[in-house]
């Protein structure tokens, strides 16, 4: 068996998207997980690819404004070649407006998006009373109608991915020596060994609840209303969440806190009475100290990179990280933006 060029240890968003890449350009790639493909916090239920407000404009709104805009061709051609839908679909998203000066507040913005956003993707304000049924209660009677944020399907995105990498001869396995280049893409787990190294904090888990409703909404926009998301996905059900619990004593264990989120969701979108709950998840999403993706050298360790930190936003930063770090892997070309780099978390 040729020798890999490239090993990913991390089987979530970060790692496979970036082994896809790799093997995309011709690269030997191996990836290696013990506990599988989006066994963390990628193969949770939600799936939101939801943007930054359009404005104090910085590296990191930049870098993903890219990556959203990239990501439907991004995962078309994972699609066709594994023959697997990541669920994907640029649904767009509605949020109420509370008072009249976040109403005033969202006028400017849908003004301030237009250069930012490169015309590419609106932000606009709309009346709730011309959307139909699907809407928020909102308590000026206007939402914020943005047509960038996207939806997937956390698994299904992972399973497109890995049938995507079989087509080109790459497999997760569970264990196997380092060959190549090493890309460490462990989430939650690779910030608590950073932090032990290192003897520092680098960065911490945000553990998150959500849950997957039989509800079927068609093809209509996610709602974030109270601090929640609302997702419709493409096989008919609807993904509610989630939590940030920055302290926890299970993580991967849900109580009253997931169904106080339900209850609320249910209240807020009475359409939702009734419709059954089908699957509820926890898990903790790995946050660097500085917020933003960690990408970069590995202190100490030559050869060795660190692509972590997607917190909430991995699947939506992912395409655009993943051609970051096979530029620096395979061209040795450093296109990480301010922000990201692993020493800016030290």
């Amino acid at each position: 068996m040729a020798m890999a060029d490239i090993t990913v240890r991390g089987a979530g968003a970060f790692g496979l998207t970036i082994a896809w890449v790799c093997a995309q350009r011709g690269a030997k790639v191996q990836v290696v997980d013990p506990n599988g493909a989006g066994a963390g916090s990628s193969g949770g239920l939600v799936g939101a690819l939801a943007p930054h407000v359009p404005e104090n404009w910085n590296h990191k709104k930049a870098f993903q404004l890219e990556s959203l805009l990239m990501a439907e061709k991004f995962w078309a051609e994972v699609e066709a070649a594994g023959g697997v839908s990541p669920g994907y679909g640029r649904t767009g998203r509605l949020q109420p407006i509370k008072d009249d000066k976040a109403l005033a507040l969202a006028h400017r913005r849908a003004e301030t998006s237009r250069p930012l956003w490169k015309r590419e993707a609106e932000w606009s304000v709309c009346k709730v009373s011309d959307l139909g049924s699907w809407a928020p209660p909102s308590p000026t009677g206007y939402v914020i109608h943005d047509t960038l944020t996207a939806r997937m399907s956390p698994r299904r995105a992972a399973a497109s991915l890995i049938a995507g990498l079989a087509v080109m001869g790459v497999e997760v396995v569970p264990e196997a020596p380092d060959q190549g280049l090493v890309v460490h893409a462990k989430g939650f787990a690779g910030l608590q060994e950073l932090n032990i190294e290192l003897g520092k904090n680098i960065g911490t888990g945000v553990k998150g609840q959500s849950a997957l409703l039989r509800f079927d909404a068609g093809e209509v926009p996610q709602i974030f209303a109270d601090n929640l998301y609302m997702i419709p996905h493409a096989n008919g059900t609807l993904a509610i969440g989630s939590t940030s619990e920055r302290e926890f004593d299970h993580p991967y264990e849900t109580d009253e806190l997931l169904e106080d989120v339900i209850d609320r969701i249910r209240t807020l979108m009475p359409v939702l009475h009734g419709a059954e709950v089908i699957e509820c998840w926890a898990g903790v999403r790995p946050r660097s100290k500085t917020r933003a993706p960690m990408l970069g050298a590995y202190p100490n360790h030559l050869g060795h990179f660190i692509a972590n930190g997607g917190f909430k936003i991995g699947f939506g930063m992912a395409p655009k990280v993943a051609h970051v770090m096979a530029d620096l892997l395979l061209d040795g070309v450093d296109k990480i933006p301010e922000g990201f780099r692993v020493e800016d978390n030290l």
